[in-house]
């Protein structure tokens, strides 16, 4: 790795000090917007450092839907790449780039050689934390919050005329079509939306900010 790669891995990631024996084994890897880095059930090559740019990490349902999990920028942790090599297990999610990004790779034998040293353990296992509570505030959104309130909100998000299909809206709020729609036609009822095809048009923004900023459940 040049000396300058080098250095951006110690400046985005400084326990890396402490492992200099591993440094020259790192390769920069650069990858344009839009790139798989890893898929759902792959087994996990190694531990990734973004050093520019910015990935993207989903689960995939069933159906077709996708849950963005986290997005993952310079000096920060893949969560599923790192519970991937804590347990051997494949991974539970995919990454794809939304930008052109530069990142490098401990290899998994090399990672589990850095967790030996105390330095990078403990840097890991507070990336890990941090992470982690990233995904429980997601989980509350997720399953706590009640969806009508998520939807109001994500109306008042796209301005005074929303142009979207009630399955792109089901799609951003992680539910199906027919709740969206039924919901839609309860807010068009009290006179807060106009429905039209695949335009909703905000009558009463004061009611839906009412109704986006009431208590989880």
């Amino acid at each position: 790795m040049p000396d300058t790669d080098a250095q951006n891995v110690l400046t985005l990631y400084p326990a890396m000090g402490s492992l200099p024996q591993l440094l020259p084994r790192l390769q920069r890897v650069q990858v344009p917007t839009g790139t798989p880095l890893f898929r759902e059930n792959d087994t996990c090559p190694g531990f990734p450092m973004v050093l520019r740019g910015e990935v993207r990490v989903s689960r995939s349902a069933a159906n077709g839907r996708e849950l963005e999990l986290y997005r993952v920028q310079p000096g920060e942790m893949c969560l599923v790449s790192s519970a991937g090599l804590f347990t051997g297990q494949p991974l539970t999610a995919h990454g794809v780039t939304t930008t052109d990004t530069t990142l490098t790779l401990l290899s998994a034998p090399d990672f589990q050689t850095a967790m030996v040293d105390p330095t990078f353990r403990n840097f890991v296992l507070g990336l890990f934390a941090l992470r982690m509570a990233d995904l429980t505030s997601l989980i509350e959104a997720v399953a706590f919050q009640r969806l009508d309130s998520r939807l109001a909100a994500t109306l008042l998000g796209h301005g005074p005329q929303v142009r979207a299909t009630h399955q792109a809206l089901a799609d951003e709020l992680g539910t199906v079509r027919e709740i969206v729609t039924r919901l839609l036609h309860r807010f068009e009822r009290d006179g807060w939306v106009e429905l039209s095809r695949e335009c909703i048009t905000i009558r009463d923004s004061a009611a839906l900010r009412n109704i986006a900023t009431l208590p989880t459940r």
